[in-house]
């Protein structure tokens, strides 16, 4: 099965018309911000502002004397809510304060027929009080792998697997993984706006900061993090001086002199999402340098159908969703050690069969896209919504047994 493709193995349901699928608004709970890197959330729920206000409830930041929410409109139509603590404030204050200020969102905006949308479950701690039309867990990623995971995640991820309405899954592995404690969860591995890179096919303006780097270019984008290899790009890096690493994207998480600095390392920064394909235009090879550690034990790297729709070869270390399908059918080069890595990279730049790879990718990416994801999703919960309306539910947070 095509990990672009929603699970086969759950049941399909028609798509309900526009005018069914609007008797919503939706109040997301993300510890990502809006504004950092441009991936699954601001996909999916740039869509769904398309037909109902959405608000996207980001961690607070502190400072503050007094708590206050900042709120700004992007121009997709989201609603970007920012939380504004005192500095002083210990958990239990920090959630019993982030509760007032849900309430007083709530309460402002008149939301009264809404959905609760979690990215964090530990935002569970200050909403377990709500009564939501329908609550949906999105699951994008193993939370409790990363560095710095809070003690209570995994407890407070059970509760919301066990009582949310729906949870959707962000990759094959993760949906194998959350089976267990939610057998109907659904799998909505990460899509592709296609026609966006597909930009990258084409002659596009050279970025300044990219303009003067030698050839060949291999190019990375995204965040570096621990999920990075740092020591297999280092290696890279020194097996081949004559090509030119580009590292496009924040770094975060890890102190930036931990990063390999070699002469033919660029690290260009944090791009607008707009710009990657002119970025991507100038790479003879994108690459997937992903260490194998806890944090990228079930990741499904959006970037991997993002680099196959610009048209550049990929080469990535043997992430499991990566390998199935990506691997197995031949668009992507799946390499570990320095040695083999580079020796990826040479047969990348070596092919001689471009034309009929490119078909084949195009054929694969042809079967996914958020749009066609977000159609799915917003039938499901325009389902749950419905059911419970007419089972009379008044649900006491999503934190109640269902």
């Amino acid at each position: 099965m095509s990990a672009l493709e929603h699970d086969r193995t759950a049941p399909r349901r028609a798509v309900d018309p526009p005018r069914a699928l609007a008797d919503f608004d939706l109040v997301c709970l993300s510890h990502l911000r809006w504004d950092f890197v441009y991936q699954r959330p601001q996909h999916l729920l740039s869509r769904c502002a398309r037909a109902r206000r959405v608000f996207f409830v980001e961690e607070p930041v502190r400072g503050d004397a007094l708590p206050r929410l900042e709120c700004s409109r992007r121009d997709c139509g989201v609603t970007v809510v920012v939380p504004h603590l005192p500095p002083d404030l210990d958990e239990d204050e920090t959630e019993m304060v982030l509760r007032c200020l849900v309430d007083d969102l709530i309460g402002s905006q008149r939301l009264g027929n809404y959905v609760l949308w979690y990215y964090t479950p530990m935002a569970l701690g200050f909403t377990r009080h709500l009564q939501p039309a329908a609550t949906v867990y999105d699951c994008m990623d193993e939370l409790s792998g990363f560095w710095g995971a809070p003690r209570a995640l995994g407890e407070r991820e059970r509760d919301l697997l066990r009582s949310a309405d729906l949870v959707f899954t962000g990759g094959r592995s993760l949906y194998e993984a959350k089976r267990a404690l939610r057998p109907s969860a659904h799998l909505f591995p990460s899509s592709i706006d296609a026609p966006h890179f597909r930009q990258a096919r084409a002659v596009q303006p050279e970025p300044c900061d990219q303009a003067e780097l030698g050839r060949p270019r291999l190019g990375y984008f995204g965040v570096i993090d621990e999920r990075l290899d740092l020591e297999l790009l280092a290696a890279a890096a020194e097996l081949r001086p004559g090509f030119t690493f580009v590292m496009v994207g924040p770094v975060a998480k890890i102190d930036r002199a931990a990063l390999p600095h070699r002469p033919n390392i660029h690290y260009l920064g944090q791009k607008p999402y707009a710009e990657l394909p002119a970025y991507i235009a100038g790479w003879d090879v994108a690459l997937m340098p992903f260490a194998r550690n806890d944090s990228t034990r079930f990741i499904s790297p959006t970037k991997t159908p993002e680099y196959l729709a610009s048209g550049r070869p990929v080469v990535s270390t043997s992430i499991r969703d990566v390998v199935e399908p990506y691997g197995r059918e031949g668009l992507v080069a799946i390499a570990d050690t320095p040695a083999e890595f580079v020796a990826a990279v040479d047969r990348a730049l070596e092919q001689s069969r471009r034309a009929e790879w490119l078909q084949r990718v195009d054929a694969f990416l042809a079967r996914g896209s958020w749009d066609h994801t977000w159609a799915q999703m917003e039938s499901l919960i325009a389902a749950a919504v419905r059911a419970n309306r007419a089972g009379g539910i008044s649900k006491v947070g999503p934190c109640s047994t269902t």
